[in-house]
């Protein structure tokens, strides 16, 4: 039987993970990436260190939910900015997901879309709300569309992505199939991702912050989420 917490959080990378970390957790074992058990905003959560990808954050997410029923699981960490306006050390709350390296449009799906699966995953609207209620001096959370794969987007193919994803704000490699893999169980799900540079910068503005520095704006929103589970 399936031990109830309030949340899983899933990071791709333990810099994205440490600013969960430094009120301590209590490591836990797991086949796949590396697992704590921690009070997050005074609610019990794992924290989850899965490595980059979509296989590897859908394949570590499912070990540990083989032990633990979350109340939500929630992607964090760091992103690329996609859409004009977006800026670096933003924080974009995902209300839809979909896999910008996926194409079966020649059998009759929308571009983005898995076959036999939604044409694009949604966010638990709670959750979302919850998120955009945090409120952190000097940074910007915005809703919108995250698109994910296994690719890397950057200035040789940022318009062709922007072209089939008009509304994506952000581009990382794991939010879509964590929320896919939300859909399939039945989970209630959001990812929450700090803007770490530009895919396809414009003059001027080829900048960035550390993975480090925008995961600390990410996990502060995420926190707001969670003293609401």
């Amino acid at each position: 039987m399936s031990e109830q917490v309030h949340a899983l959080v899933v990071t791709a990378m333990e810099e994205e993970a440490r600013p969960y970390l430094r009120h301590g957790g209590e490591e836990i074992e797991t086949p796949i990436g590396r697992a704590w058990r921690l009070s997050l905003a005074g609610r019990d959560s794992l924290l989850l260190v899965s490595g980059i990808g979509l296989v590897n954050a859908a394949a570590a997410a499912t070990a540990v939910l083989a032990r633990f029923t979350p109340g939500a699981l929630i992607s964090s960490g760091s992103a690329g900015g996609l859409a004009q306006g977006i800026y670096v050390g933003d924080v974009v709350v995902g209300n839809a997901y979909s896999f910008h390296d996926a194409d079966a449009t020649n059998f009759g799906y929308v571009r983005g879309q898995v076959p036999g699966m939604p044409e694009r995953y949604q966010a638990d609207r709670e959750l979302v709300s919850h998120a955009m209620g945090a409120h952190i001096e000097g940074v910007r959370v915005r809703p919108g569309k995250i698109v994910s794969g296994n690719s890397f987007i950057y200035s040789e193919t940022v318009e062709a992505v922007r072209a089939a994803f008009p509304n994506a704000l952000a581009a990382d490699m794991e939010s879509a199939a964590l929320a896919q893999l939300a859909h399939l169980l039945g989970l209630r799900y959001v990812s929450v991702r700090a803007i770490s540079d530009l895919c396809g910068p414009h003059a001027g503005e080829d900048f960035s912050m550390s993975v480090s520095e925008v995961s600390e704006r990410s996990a502060a929103v995420v926190e707001a989420v969670a003293a609401h589970l």
